[in-house]
């Protein structure tokens, strides 16, 4: 039995993302058979780091535009790429976070088309949006739900460009997801005996560093701020794999944490650099890889592209067991949603 976990409710809510796909699939190709120009896939806070992954794949495989600029920058300082030829998904599981509900009035009044990610239909993002995807999730679910919803959408458009390559078609890759929620379960029963000691790692030190590469690097950065910082009030320092050895390695010696995540994409070289250096300064390396825990009912394209919510679902886990360890439930805020920023 896992430590404070509904099954039900987490296949559930994995199952309806999955779900989403043939309407995602259709309203992309309306779109984009509409003559839109650019897309802008954006969010506010964490899940804009949850969306970073499918921009990822967009950018490197397909040369329409594509744009994830902080909504809040957006309103700020302008984008001349924000416009009547822009689809907008715009992303918050509440459906109601300040900066996202004004953001969608932005982006509408220059024209924009916007779509919403949402936990909520009845909220102001889900009644305001040209089109609304709903999928009910809360917080120590929908890290992999965004992650699966927002692949969909990046798959989708590359699908209907014809430029999905050796990923093979938009059919097969949503067929081979049916598996994913099963999955995601029995990593989640993989991880369960080992969850108490990463916990205790990481309730051991003031401070850690979070490495990652890849797709996986906005699970770390998410992880480190979201989860941690927000949740637990830990510490962190999150620096992208490729940027460590310049600056951030030199804060490495013995008793220093560094926990590193790797994934299934062509990046983890990167991330094998961090894993052979650490040690030969002594620092306390802690590493957390997808490839430990494997999903037969998965192919290796999907693990490669799903590597952050495999993650996610294996950090789920320890974080059900820090917050007992610490006395310090992940739904306590000093700050967030508590007074007036």
């Amino acid at each position: 039995m896992m430590l404070n976990f509904d099954e039900t409710r987490f296949l559930g809510i994995q199952s309806g993302a999955v779900a989403l796909a043939g309407d995602i699939d259709q309203f992309v190709g309306e779109s984009l058979r509409q003559g839109i120009t650019n897309i802008h896939i954006v969010g506010t806070g964490g899940v804009a780091i949850l969306l970073q992954p499918a921009v990822q794949l967009l950018r490197r495989l397909s040369t329409f535009p594509v744009f994830s600029d902080s909504v809040s920058e957006t309103m700020a300082a302008g984008s001349a790429n924000l416009n009547a030829g822009s689809l907008v998904f715009l992303v918050s599981l509440s459906g109601t976070t300040k900066e996202s509900v004004a953001f969608l009035d932005f982006a509408k009044a220059r024209g924009a088309k916007v779509a919403t990610l949402v936990g909520h239909a009845d909220t102001p993002l889900g009644r305001g949006a040209d089109r609304a995807f709903v999928n009910f999730a809360a917080d120590d679910t929908s890290s992999e739900s965004f992650y699966i919803q927002s692949l969909l959408i990046a798959l989708s458009v590359l699908g209907h460009r014809g430029e999905l390559g050796a990923l093979g078609s938009f059919a097969s890759l949503v067929d081979g997801m049916q598996a994913l929620p099963r999955s995601l379960l029995a990593i989640k029963q993989a991880i369960e005996p080992k969850a108490a000691d990463f916990a205790q790692i990481i309730a051991g030190s003031d401070w850690h560093i979070f490495v990652g590469a890849g797709n996986v690097w906005p699970q770390a950065y998410y992880y480190a701020m979201c989860i941690l910082e927000e949740m637990q009030w830990i510490r962190t320092r999150p620096v992208h794999a490729s940027d460590f050895f310049h600056g951030t390695l030199e804060l490495v010696e013995k008793g220093v944490s560094v926990i590193l995540f790797k994934g299934e994409d062509d990046c983890r070289a990167l991330a094998d650099r961090v894993e052979r250096f650490v040690p030969k300064v002594e620092g306390d390396l802690t590493v957390l890889d997808t490839a430990d825990y494997p999903t037969p009912d998965l192919s290796p394209t999907l693990r490669a592209l799903l590597a952050p919510a495999l993650l996610a679902t294996l950090l789920e886990r320890i974080s059900a067991h820090l917050e007992k360890l610490r006395n310090h439930p992940l739904t306590t805020r000093r700050y967030y949603r508590r007074v007036e920023y």
